[in-house]
């Protein structure tokens, strides 16, 4: 059985300081009881998500002693930040790997998200070895999740989303994908302090950046789109692009990821139904909050972007989130995403085929459902969209 306050104490006498940050133990323990009492994980499972727990607390407060160590660290600015967000599934890996080919931004490394400290600036030689550390462990975890690589877009040195850097606050919503937690879901959205979630994803960006040249930051994640006034709260003067495709088809992808995902760390058999209706909820609440975005203050904050267009004409796309940001396109950045798109043609890693009808999910309704938001942004449906492209 998972136990919050033994979490905490096995990770502070790890790294050998007490944990200041109270929230954070709140979203813990929210979140041990949801699995309790909500998911179906097999004791392999379950010890599993103790040592992903743990680490998580060990990976924060490391960040955390580093802080107290070097208080310079504090004054890091990082300035003009790009969060990259849209409903999951919605193309935002494949607009991350886009912006990684402009040398002018920086990404979070797949091993920075998963072993942050020493900070590489700090201790380059540390770096190096974790980097290809993770390049083993990676090449053991990953196999275990059948069709992972068709499912998502992850390279082994590639850019990295921002999710292991919100989950050591454990408020990061993707936790519902790996875990059957609905309430800790819902409890994220209504009453955890998200602002100082992303305070902990600073303080990790700060620490990366720390010693080493500044350049603007490119910060995938899809959940992102949870927390807008709390990210603006943190970060000013920050930047936002929003993917856009059809929401049925997200759902039916969010659905199977989660099954997958789940499934790995069960010995029962999943209920798809059951995904079905969680993940619908999960979808729903995530548009519920693009609307909210899109009538609120900050609208204009937001560049959004067609996935279908995106996918068709990476390059041209590109040109026009630039103009919105306010910078030029230099042409070796046209030729890098003409380049990399070239190299990543669809299904090149696997056909990633999945069906609403499995998951219990009834399109007509869900094009009902879905209306206000597909009718507000011009969002085709998945077939429509893909012709538009062929057709051009």
């Amino acid at each position: 059985m998972l136990n919050a306050a033994e979490i905490v104490s096995e990770a502070e006498q790890q790294v050998g300081i007490s944990d200041s940050e109270s929230f954070v133990r709140r979203n813990l323990e929210r979140l041990v009881e949801a699995i309790h009492h909500e998911s179906f994980m097999s004791a392999e499972g379950m010890a599993s998500a103790h040592t992903t727990l743990i680490n998580d607390m060990v990976n924060r407060l490391e960040g955390l002693k580093w802080f107290q160590q070097h208080p310079e660290i504090a004054d890091e600015v990082i300035e003009k930040p790009v969060f990259l967000m849209g409903l999951p599934r919605s193309g935002t890996t494949y607009f991350q790997y886009l912006f990684d080919c402009d040398q002018r931004f920086r990404l979070i490394r797949t091993w920075e998200a998963m072993t942050p400290s020493p900070p590489p600036g700090f201790d380059p030689e540390s770096a190096e070895q974790r980097r290809m550390s993770w390049v083993e462990r990676r090449r053991m975890m990953f196999p275990t999740v059948e069709g992972f690589a068709a499912l998502h877009l992850h390279d082994e040195d590639g850019s990295e989303e921002c999710h292991a850097f919100i989950e050591q606050s454990f408020g990061a919503a993707g936790l519902n994908n790996l875990y059957r937690v609905p309430s800790f879901f819902d409890y994220l959205l209504d009453e955890a302090d998200l602002e100082a979630s992303y305070r902990v994803h600073k303080r990790q960006l700060q620490l990366l950046q720390w010693r080493t040249p500044e350049k603007p930051w490119a910060l995938k994640y899809p959940n992102h789109l949870l927390a807008v006034p709390e990210i603006i709260k943190v970060y000013p003067d920050a930047r936002f692009v929003m993917t856009h495709r059809d929401p049925i088809q997200t759902l039916a992808s969010i659905c199977k990821m989660s099954y997958k995902l789940r499934s790995a760390r069960s010995d029962e058999p999943i209920d798809k139904i059951d995904v079905g209706r969680y993940m619908t909820h999960f979808v729903q609440r995530h548009i519920d909050r693009i609307m909210e975005s899109a009538n609120g203050p900050h609208a204009r904050r937001v560049v959004h972007v067609d996935y279908y267009a995106l996918v068709n004409d990476p390059v041209a796309e590109m040109l026009a989130v630039h103009k919105e940001l306010g910078i030029d396109t230099p042409e070796e950045v046209c030729h890098a995403v003409a380049a990399w798109r070239k190299a990543n043609p669809k299904n090149a890693r696997g056909a990633n085929d999945y069906s609403l009808e499995e998951y219990g999910l009834e399109e007509s309704r869900l094009e009902k459902q879905f209306s206000e938001y597909t009718h507000y942004f011009q969002i085709p449906r998945e077939q429509e969209g893909l012709s538009r492209g062929s057709e051009e």
